[in-house]
């Protein structure tokens, strides 16, 4: 792969990290889940043809994105280790670790790279983020909190991958005459 597809690829990371951001109004504190197929990003079907440069740059692109806002990332493992998160410890609190260490084959390109690239990177089983980003139908959806929204971002790929995403919010109770807070909308 060239230089600059490798680049493009971190470009698009970045955007697709400050879009979410902005329009999910992220807080400091707050937690992205971010599943990434690396094959679908090179143009390949998913869990084909793993691509360790790609985790690395997107994982990266991401993580300094999330970080630079205060804001966790969580990178999911694919299903050979049944879509385990890989977080920093101080992320990790309420959430059970589990003992798993992602490889290319048996958890993904992306969560091997945030497991490299973490301070201090734990596994966990699950967790319920407050947004998040699928790139290359990687199946998120478990990890975010219970009422998620998807959100149209205008970067749509990263290389060859689609990207979706979600905020969550909270629940809706009541009834005709209940008044919502509209911020939490």
């Amino acid at each position: 792969m060239s230089d600059t597809l490798y680049e493009n690829i971190e470009k698009a990371a970045r955007n697709v990290a400050l879009e979410l951001f902005l329009l999910a109004g992220l807080k400091a504190g707050q937690t992205v889940v971010a599943g990434c197929s690396t094959s679908e990003i090179a143009g390949y079907k998913v869990g084909t043809n793993s691509n360790a440069a790609i985790g690395t740059i997107v994982f990266a692109s991401l993580n300094a994105a999330f970080s630079e806002q205060g804001v966790y990332l969580a990178a999911q493992c694919c299903e050979h280790l049944n879509r385990a998160i890989i977080i920093e410890r101080e992320a990790a609190a309420g959430f059970t670790i589990v003992n798993a260490v992602p490889v290319a084959d048996a958890g993904g390109a992306f969560a091997t790279a945030a497991y490299e690239g973490f301070r201090d990177p734990v596994a966990l089983e699950s967790i319920l983020a407050d947004a998040g980003i699928d790139i290359g139908g990687t199946l998120i959806g478990m990890h975010l909190k219970r009422i998620a929204v998807p959100l149209r971002l205008e970067t749509a790929l990263i290389g060859k991958a689609a990207v979706i995403a979600a905020r969550t919010r909270p629940p809706l109770i009541g009834g005709a005459r209940t008044t919502y807070d509209r911020a939490l909308l």
